[in-house]
């Protein structure tokens, strides 16, 4: 078997895949769907760390993620998710304590289906093993806008477990999420 630019440990799946999984899921084994989908995208998050850094050795010429500084790595990981067919990606820290990953056009969102809560689960587990894996600490990924939902993008917060938990409690009580995090003005 030859194997893939990215390596054997890498599949293509397509996005109606994703969807009939969440929706089977979720049919099957209510909330503990989201948990389960979760799951198996953080199990993803470390054949994926190393097909990104198979690729990025070819792409920019490093092979350590680490290697990159914060403004090259929202541009890198964009054009690495966008190969894979995921989308667009756009990295950018949000306050002092977190990191917001946004895409408008998420392979794992449906649009239009709108959903009550964010849905891009495997996506929020695979995100967080890959900062993890990147950053060489624990990182938690929750998603807080999601195009499932008929937002206009999917938004995720990557950043340590406390902080997120801090922004979940505010949210529950309809609190904007930037507050937490110490950031003002429109997103």
């Amino acid at each position: 078997m030859t194997a893939t630019p990215l390596g054997d440990d890498v599949v293509g799946l397509g996005r109606r895949a994703l969807h009939t999984l969440r929706h089977t899921l979720e049919r099957d084994l209510g909330d503990q769907a989201a948990i389960t989908l979760q799951e198996a995208g953080y199990a993803a998050g470390d054949e994926t760390y190393v097909a990104f850094s198979r690729w990025l050795a070819d792409y920019a010429g490093v092979s350590d993620p680490a290697e990159l500084d914060a403004d090259t790595l929202s541009d890198v990981l964009g054009a690495f998710f966008r190969s894979l067919g995921w989308g667009n990606l756009r990295v950018e820290r949000l306050g002092a304590a977190a990191l917001a990953v946004d895409s408008s056009d998420w392979a794992e969102a449906e649009p239009d289906t709108r959903a009550s809560a964010p849905s891009c689960h495997i996506s929020a587990g695979l995100l967080a093993s890959l900062f993890g894996r990147i950053a060489d600490q624990d990182v938690a990924v929750m998603e807080i806008e999601c195009r499932t939902r008929n937002d206009p993008r999917c938004r995720f917060l990557a950043g340590a477990q406390d902080t997120l938990q801090e922004v979940y409690a505010a949210m529950s009580e309809g609190k904007d999420y930037r507050e937490v995090l110490g950031v003002r003005g429109a997103p």
